[in-house]
């Protein structure tokens, strides 16, 4: 059993040069904890608690600056703090003379050790806050079997290596025991370190994330099962009622915790759901319930940390309750308190005093035990029929180890099953294994090359006559009014019926799962979707009232925003859309000011513009409709304008428009803005094919009276300006290309205005102009052909 704090630590300390040099015990005067200051001849640093907050901001400030040092290389935090930790020690900062006695003596040790103890037991309440436990429903047979082999195979490597060294070694030499713990330790992975690098590697939302988290869900049963009962067993000295006894231990605690905690955290969440807001008295309530958890692991003779992970668990993930945890959590637990358990282990790691032995041999039973998970996850993969990369990237993902490997490992060596030196190895095996990994993860997996097409899915390219399919994003309840209107405008109708595959888009927070649910599965909405319901039933009520010319498929998406475009871009391509029209995430008043922003939706727009499978609308609300109520009833007759300057883009956006003029109650108007000069032959093609569909819209519109076309010729950018200062408050929409050429004298000195990028040039003109009144502005871009290696 593992206690809370560990005295043994300070004989380990003791074992780095000149540290403490032939000494047990240890005497040193805890009530001098504050001095009276520099003025009265008082050195701080000979006080427990200004050295304390000294140690705080030296591990914080290192691992920070370790992290924007690794940053360029596309390591995640986890390795910064893990580097960082061991740059502190003596394998750096500590070799500088009098660095050691100074800033890290022994007698603030022990305080160090309280108070990482305490970051550490934060810590695991955060996992199993963010950890959903409902994930184990998605098991499949195929999710199954990759996660058992992933930690079966391994098993078999290692150990069945570990005792044929054993067998070909002298019985007496150094820790020869320590083989098979080691290749235990070594095949073993964890959930959430497999949940945060699959984050930080923005995979989470892809195919392969998806296996890779459910798959580790079940490698962890399993190692924590394999590893939990090889330390019982050897703490009971291989006798079986005293394993049982062991066994009845935990057990007998964990349902302490369910029935004790349970009903308290059943009661909180009744709280929120009716209504009431999460006060500070309920947050106290259970960051005491973690304190007092721990307390009852603790006398128990469990490890410290089982409680405060228990209450996690109990704990839905995401909001409510589960997203204000780890919002007030986050900060004080990962940059304040975990940098000391990172530097108080790295205090026990000299690189350069690693015997070579010892880590060549611990190195290979490591090599060999993330092989084992490779080819575990790797051959179950392929023997799903997953492909053949698809099944790399997993093999890889599943190798990836953290700070609950490194706990792990310091269990064992409290435990006295490794020594110091074997501790040392495997830290830094972990650290070199960590890193190549999460290089070659990089390189394999870009799901942004599995949405590639070779032929633009576009409103162009649709075919006349047929369903046009298009994927409408939601962020929230704001956003539905314009979206369907707009789909309204789109003119759906027996001969051209639309599908739309409606995506609800909810921010992740406080879990380590994203989430991507069918219409199907959110009839019956649990407290992470019920936020979808209106959204949902305003998209049903639109498809009622068209009579079977508009389907609507609805999904809700949660999920981390810098991941969240993979899920539209999934759907996107599986559903085969011409467009994805997505709100922008800033809404103005109508005089052009910013009435909102939502900066964690920025990332998403430009992404989906980045990387969407096919054309892309950004609808820019300016405050026109804010209620649910009436949505059609405002666009009964409305006048729709395209500004066409040339270009792929703009080409879409008359496209659209177009498409709308075959609409009764809507007049389109189409200004066209010429460039009154020569105009340059490297852009001629694009001329030519700006001409033709200029031509064919003036074709089509000979005998439709709702629609005009008129040219407006400028020579510099004022006079554009001017030009769309003549729309005014005349028109409910407007529709703009995104991208033109940025030489083209006709944007000349509008371009450095630019501040909305996603918008471009015209549009983020128009947005934020204080003349078109409560106008709707819809960006387009055209998705243009391009091939895999792009």
């Amino acid at each position: 059993m593992a206690s809370a704090v560990e005295p043994d630590d300070i004989l380990v300390f003791g074992t780095i040069p000149d540290s403490l040099p032939n000494s047990t015990f240890i005497c040193f005067s805890l009530p001098m904890s504050q001095n009276n200051g520099i003025f009265y001849s008082s050195n701080p640093l000979t006080f427990v608690f200004p050295l304390l907050l000294l140690q705080m901001s030296l591990a914080s400030g290192a691992i920070l600056l370790t992290f924007y040092l690794v940053r360029p290389f596309g390591h995640p935090i986890m390795f910064a703090q893990i580097l960082g930790g061991i740059i502190v020690g003596p394998s750096l900062l500590c070799r500088i003379p009098g660095f050691l006695q100074t800033i890290f003596p022994i007698k603030s040790f022990l305080l160090l050790d309280v108070v990482s103890a305490i970051g550490n037991m934060f810590y695991f309440f955060l996992i199993g806050v963010q950890t959903d436990v409902s994930m184990l429903k998605k098991v499949t047979r195929k999710t199954f079997a990759i996660g058992f082999f992933t930690v079966a195979v391994p098993l078999i490597l290692t150990i069945g290596s570990s005792m044929l060294w054993m067998h070909f070694t002298d019985p007496n030499a150094k820790n020869i025991d320590e083989h098979p713990v080691i290749a235990e330790a070594e095949s073993v992975l964890s959930f959430p370190i497999i949940a945060y690098y699959l984050s930080e590697l923005r995979l989470i939302n892809s195919d392969v994330g998806r296996v890779a988290l459910c798959s580790s869900m079940v490698s962890t049963l399993c190692g924590f099962f394999v590893v939990t009962s090889s330390i019982l067993w050897s703490q009971s000295g291989a006798d079986t009622l005293l394993f049982f006894q062991s066994v009845g231990y935990g057990l007998a605690f964990a349902t302490l915790i369910f029935f004790f905690f349970g009903p308290l955290l059943l009661w909180e969440m009744r709280q929120i759901l009716v209504g009431h807001p999460l006060k500070q008295g309920n947050m106290i309530v259970l960051f005491l319930a973690v304190l007092v958890s721990g307390f009852w692991g603790h006398c128990f003779g469990l490890n410290i940390n089982l409680g405060p992970l228990l209450c996690g668990l109990l704990i839905p993930s995401g909001p409510p309750l589960g997203s204000a945890l780890v919002e007030k959590l986050d900060i004080i637990t990962y940059w304040m308190l975990m940098p000391l358990f990172f530097v108080k282990f790295g205090l026990t790691i000299d690189i350069f005093a690693l015997n070579i032995r010892t880590y060549s041999k611990v190195q290979s039973l490591a090599l060999l035990g993330a092989c084992g998970k490779f080819l575990g996850a790797f051959i179950s993969a392929l023997s799903y029929q997953m492909p053949f990369k698809d099944a790399i990237s997993l093999g890889f993902v599943m190798t990836f180890q953290g700070i609950i490997e490194i706990g792990l490992f310091k269990l064992l060596q409290s435990g006295k099953k490794i020594d110091g030196d074997s501790f040392g190895a495997m830290c830094i095996s972990l650290l070199i294994t960590t890193g190549i990994v999460t290089s070659v993860v990089r390189y394999f997996c870009n799901p942004s090359r599995w949405y590639m097409v070779y032929r633009g899915r576009t409103l162009m390219n649709s075919r006349p006559n047929s369903e046009l399919r298009v994927l409408v994003c939601i962020h929230d309840e704001e956003n539905v009014p314009s979206a369907i209107n707009l789909l309204e405008a789109l003119n759906p109708s027996k001969q051209n019926p639309i599908a739309v595959y409606m995506i609800h888009l909810i921010e992740l927070t406080g879990s380590a799962t994203p989430l991507l649910i069918p219409e199907k599965k959110t009839r019956r909405l649990s407290s992470r979707t019920n936020r979808s319901g209106p959204v949902i039933n305003a998209f049903k009520n639109l498809e009622e009232n068209h009579g079977g010319h508009v389907s609507i498929f609805p999904f809700v998406a949660i999920s981390p925003p810098h991941t969240m475009h993979d899920d539209v871009c999934a759907i996107a391509f599986d559903k085969g859309t011409s467009i994805v029209i997505a709100p922008f995430y800033k809404r103005f008043h109508a005089n052009g000011t910013l009435q909102s922003s939502r900066k964690a939706f920025k990332v998403v727009n430009q992404n989906v513009l980045d990387k969407a499978p096919c054309s892309v609308a950004l609808l820019v609300d300016r405050g026109a409709l804010k209620t649910l109520s009436a949505i059609w009833s405002c666009w009964s007759s409305c006048d729709v304008v395209v500004i066409f300057l040339g270009g792929a883009d703009d080409r879409e956006a008359l496209t659209l428009g177009t498409r709308m003029s075959e609409r009764p109650n809507i007049n389109l108007t189409v200004i066209r803005i010429l460039y009154d000069g020569d105009f340059p032959h490297n852009y001629m093609e694009d001329w030519r094919l700006d001409n033709e569909i200029i031509y064919d819209f003036q074709t089509n519109i000979s005998e439709n009276y709702c629609a005009k076309y008129i040219e407006e010729p400028v020579m510099e950018g004022a006079e554009t300006a001017s030009v769309l200062r003549t729309l005014e408050n005349h028109y409910e929409l407007v529709v703009v290309g995104r991208r033109h050429n940025v030489m083209s004298p006709v944007l000349s000195g509008l371009r450095e205005w630019n501040e909305n990028r996603e918008l471009g040039v015209i549009g983020d003109l128009l947005a934020s102009s204080d003349f078109l009144g409560n106008t709707t502005i819809l960006v387009v871009q055209q998705h243009t052909e391009y091939g895999p290696d792009d």
